[in-house]
């Protein structure tokens, strides 16, 4: 294993207002090289914790540094260049009026040029089979369909660390083969990537590593 982490979490701690819930001086090292699992009980603050990682949550003290930078010095837009995220919902990450402009879209804000935008955009649709759906309104799809929608509007920033947050909901065991193929390939080319999930065959099959969130606001790494 590398010793640099990419992503260092140091003694950070979060609560929302009104709740009890609590993450208490989580320390966490993640590294490119290895597919991670997040795993625990529900309620236990597994999709939380994942926010907090890409900004989207801000923690109440301690430090989390991507790739060395402390992400309190960077935008959401930095930190999504550098992280993805995939919702546990996909809905609330598509949002045009086909399933082509929708995954392209991040790359015509960012003045990359059309071609290039053709065989990016075509070349995910087509490693997430979905390349036969690119003119649907995808609000239409099924919660699968939508799912690798949102998955290629993430992958096609070639961020170098991904987070998803249970990724296999309602796949068939098909496309769970297929998804889990595609992120050990990602991997093996220095993609690092975090997966919350209670999927526990599709964990031990791909994931070389888990951490498990306690009730109690801490984590163990097995």
């Amino acid at each position: 294993m590398s010793t640099i982490a990419y992503i260092n979490v140091e003694k950070m701690s979060f609560s929302y207002q009104k709740s009890q819930f609590s993450l208490n001086d989580i320390d966490l090292e993640l590294y490119k090289n290895e597919i991670t699992a997040l795993v625990g009980d529900n309620g236990s603050g597994k999709t939380t914790l994942g926010k907090i990682l890409t900004g989207i949550l801000k923690p109440c003290k301690g430090n989390i540094f991507i790739n060395g930078e402390n992400i309190s010095k960077l935008d959401l837009g930095e930190i999504g260049k550098k992280v993805g995220y995939l919702f546990q919902n996909p809905e609330k990450q598509i949002f045009a009026t086909s399933v082509y402009e929708d995954v392209s879209f991040p790359l015509e804000i960012n003045g990359i040029e059309p071609n290039e935008i053709k065989d990016r955009t075509d070349s995910i649709l087509a490693a997430l089979e979905i390349d036969h759906l690119k003119d649907k309104y995808p609000f239409n799809l099924s919660h699968g369909e939508k799912q690798r929608v949102a998955l290629a509007g993430i992958m096609i920033h070639k961020a170098e660390y991904l987070i998803l947050d249970e990724p296999t909901t309602a796949l068939d065991s098909e496309r769970k083969e297929l998804l889990g193929s595609m992120l050990k390939n990602l991997n093996a080319q220095g993609t690092g990537i975090l997966i919350i999930s209670h999927d526990e065959k599709f964990i031990s099959k791909y994931c070389s590593r888990v951490i498990r969130m306690k009730k109690e606001g801490g984590i163990i790494n097995e």
